[in-house]
């Protein structure tokens, strides 16, 4: 299947996922925030799941932490539209809530159905959730981040790069350097040269704190609480 014919497959599948009922969150959602991008990326990050602002626009990543990521892509020469963005869920758990396991099990088939059509080279993981069910292993994300490996995801081979989950480096330096440094290798992974000129990401000014994905929570947590650990 040639890249336009899968850019085709994936905007009809997302259609079919924009009616899908096969966990309770469907009865609790506003929107099915399937995914944005390139349909032909070379690098695809997976977040958590939607939050409040995700859950209304339909898009991953909006908010504060989507602002984040924005800066951290820019950084090593990328714009949003240049890779292909994701959750491991595509419907707000309620208040913004951990993921379930079931619900995590019903969510699946269409990450590993995006994966397919998309066909990344590097998959870059955001967080504990993501890393841990894409990579099949148990190790938390403070762990393993910045430790690149091949796994098989379905039918497809790809390079593995967990990475802290930008929601949890807003409010946490250190944490946020570890991101902006594992970004930074990103370039190399993927074959690219870097950009001669890195623009490193900025601490948001502290407000409301950060939500599951969006930075927008209704429930305000902890990291701890995120599961970004």
């Amino acid at each position: 299947m040639d890249a336009l014919a899968r850019a085709d497959a994936l905007t009809a599948y997302a259609a079919e996922a924009a009616g899908c009922v096969r966990c309770a969150l469907s009865a609790t959602r506003n929107r099915v925030v399937f995914g944005s991008g390139d349909p032909d990326a070379d690098l695809m990050l997976v977040g958590e799941a939607p939050g409040f602002h995700e859950d209304q626009g339909g898009a991953p990543f909006a908010g504060q932490a989507g602002e984040l990521l924005e800066r951290l892509l820019e950084g090593i020469g990328f714009r949003p539209d240049d890779v292909y963005l994701a959750n491991v869920l595509k419907c707000r758990p309620p208040q913004n809530r951990d993921p379930l396991e079931s619900e995590i099990a019903s969510c699946e088939p269409h990450l590993f159905r995006q994966v397919e059509l998309v066909r990344p080279r590097v998959v870059a993981t955001l967080g504990n959730f993501a890393t841990k069910l894409l990579s099949g292993q148990p190790y938390g994300i403070t762990r393993v981040h910045g430790q690149e490996h091949e796994v098989a995801l379905g039918a497809t081979t790809v390079v593995l790069f967990p990475l802290y989950h930008p929601a949890a480096a807003l409010y946490t330096p250190s944490m946020l350097q570890a991101l902006e440094d594992d970004f930074s290798r990103l370039p190399t992974l993927l074959g690219r040269e870097a950009p001669p000129v890195p623009h490193p990401a900025q601490p948001v000014p502290l407000g409301a704190p950060p939500s599951l994905a969006a930075c927008d929570a209704v429930a305000p947590r902890t990291t701890m609480q995120l599961g970004l650990f």
